[in-house]
């Protein structure tokens, strides 16, 4: 039309209405790989910092912002379940429940160790650090609360909650840890006004990951659903964030890659989980 017309004024219109075009074109396509059995489920996603003390620390609370901000995006609920603060700086854990359609299909692709490199706010010599951070990611199950379990193989710990959360924040030992002594699986919850809200939703998270590991047991799935575990130090990332000395963001699994690193950490990472979603599904 701008062509036909000699109107060189339509061109932006049409750039961005071929821009939109193509981001909801991309949008749906990869909703058709969303076809895992749980992919439709909320998400909840544990961060904890590996190899690099308290630089990691302070990589996990970045994280942290980072999935924050994606949830707030898509516009997705984000609830913090339980929080420990680092001992100078950033996270030392944190467990959070992104709730929306899809929001596990989505943030499965997150599974797996992040490493950042870049210059250390923390070092008096400006000197390049390498820093890790590992992510868990698991669906919120319904049909979780069949599972059964015997009372006698928990240990319960109360604590006080730590972090941002409230008035009753750190004045009563309200935040409760469940510990599963036959799996040695541990959940944490703090969210919660009282211990008993704790405590019913520390074993809604306990029941959820005794079903996932029933169903590796007997149907050999948990590698489909929540990926591959790795350590959390060198060589077993699946990312790599690039401060210094060049800005560089690359998924390891991919290719995928971007040098706006600042978008990125601001929430804008939806084009690494949709080339997961695509590079899963031509290797499934």
């Amino acid at each position: 039309m701008g062509i036909e017309a000699e109107d060189e004024s339509l061109i932006p219109e049409a750039k961005q209405a071929s821009e939109e075009f193509i981001e909801a074109y991309e949008r749906l396509r990869t909703e058709t790989l969303l076809s895992g059995e749980y992919d439709i489920n909320n998400a909840i996603v544990t961060l904890h910092p590996g190899a690099g003390g308290t630089e990691s620390c302070d990589w996990t609370g970045m994280l942290l912002r980072m999935y924050s901000k994606w949830a707030e995006k898509r516009g997705f609920s984000f609830e913090i379940l339980d929080f420990l603060d680092g001992d100078e700086a950033g996270v030392k854990s944190v467990t959070f429940q992104i709730n929306g359609d899809n929001a596990f299909g989505y943030m499965r692709s997150e599974k797996g160790i992040h490493r950042l490199v870049r210059i250390s706010p923390f070092d008096s010599g400006g000197r390049r650090h390498t820093s890790f951070a590992s992510c868990d990611v698991m669906p919120e199950i319904d049909e979780a609360g069949t599972i059964e379990i015997n009372p006698e193989d928990l240990k319960v710990d109360t604590y006080r909650s730590g972090g941002a959360g409230g008035q009753h924040v750190n004045k009563t030992e309200s935040a409760i840890r469940i510990t599963h002594i036959p799996s040695g699986i541990v959940v944490q919850c703090q969210n919660e006004r009282s211990q008993i809200q704790n405590r019913d939703r520390a074993m809604k998270m306990l029941q959820s990951k005794l079903y996932l590991k029933q169903k590796e047991e007997h149907m050999n799935k948990l590698s489909g659903i929540r990926g591959e575990t790795k350590d959390n130090a060198w060589g077993s990332q699946i990312r790599s964030y690039v401060f210094h000395p060049y800005s560089l963001i690359k998924d390891h699994r991919t290719n995928e890659e971007t040098g706006n690193v600042q978008s990125a950490m601001d929430g804008n990472i939806d084009a690494f989980m949709n080339s997961y979603l695509l590079w899963q599904h031509k290797n499934s």
